[in-house]
């Protein structure tokens, strides 16, 4: 009988502690955004309305990041697409509607284009750490993504503008995660010491700046377009940073890889159109009533 490997049970323990500690994360998101879109709908208005979207979303930050030290960037951001898995149930509550046999397909397909991400992936061997340079550089170039992105936004119409300003907060978050892998990195293998001042600080803005853009983006828009995009720019834009600064990788080599970009496209196409069938056609962000035999609504 082959036993595994010390290595090998402490890399699934890790894997397991990534996997529960994003799904919590993906929940407390999914509470977030559900919060936000009511909030935008009343006109940021209301103490009470913040504080729970401020709470919520910080207990999903702060899980998050517990996960980023269990496992890669790519497995945790792709986990962190489940948000819309946990919003749609809350949204069918909300507006007294079920789910189609359509929206359980894309989910399906969600959830098992996560399961093969999570299959191939493997975490690299060197710690994740970043020099001074490459911080300043990842975030002269996050900025500057951030900033056009919405500058185009305000310049568009509700849709586009929506669409572009969580484009522009999926980016920030994304790089919000990879800097603080790199910053847990450098706390546990050098101490506080080892910290970079400029990473931790470009994390506390990245995360910021990415939550109002993307409270922004909800403003007439509903909750649909909003949160598919920031579901699916936010991961990308990470796994693609992650597999460049930290040398992340996925199993089989260049077989491996195709994979996973398979993997991505079917996971992104359930998490648009989960989105798409959470809004009404006519775009308000709430979904049609569910209709009768004889077409008239419940």
């Amino acid at each position: 009988m082959v036993r595994p490997r010390d290595s090998e049970v402490g890399a699934m323990g890790s894997l397991g502690w990534a996997v529960v500690l994003s799904v919590l994360s993906a929940a407390a998101y999914a509470g977030a955004a559900v919060a936000q879109e009511r909030l935008a709908g009343r006109g940021h208005r209301g103490r009470s309305r913040w504080a729970v979207a401020l709470l919520l979303t910080g207990a999903g930050v702060a899980l998050h990041v517990l996960a980023l030290n269990f496992g890669t960037v790519a497995v945790v951001q792709a986990l962190g697409t489940l948000t819309l898995l946990f919003a749609l149930p809350i949204q069918v509550i909300r507006y007294h509607t079920r789910l189609s046999r359509a929206a359980w397909l894309e989910a399906a397909m969600t959830v098992a284009g996560l399961a093969l991400i999570l299959s191939l992936s493997v975490e690299s061997e060197a710690p994740a750490l970043l020099t001074e340079p490459a911080v300043e550089v990842v975030g002269a170039i996050t900025a500057g993504v951030v900033f056009a992105c919405s500058l185009a936004g305000w310049r568009s119409g509700p849709r586009m503008r929506a669409v572009l300003l969580a484009a522009a907060a999926g980016a920030a978050f994304g790089i919000a995660s990879v800097l603080s892998k790199a910053v847990l990195a450098a706390f546990t293998t050098g101490g506080p010491a080892a910290v970079s001042v400029t990473a931790a600080t470009l994390v506390g803005a990245f995360s910021v700046t990415g939550y109002v853009i993307g409270q922004l983006s909800y403003r007439g828009a509903g909750l649909a377009a909003p949160l598919a995009t920031v579901s699916v720019t936010n991961p990308l834009v990470a796994a693609f940073a992650g597999a460049v600064l930290f040398e992340e990788r996925a199993r089989f080599g260049v077989s491996g890889l195709v994979a996973v970009g398979a993997a991505a496209l079917i996971m992104g196409w359930g998490v648009v159109g989960l989105a798409r069938r959470s809004a009404a056609s006519s775009g308000t962000g709430v979904p049609e009533p569910v209709r009768g035999p004889g077409g008239e609504g419940r």
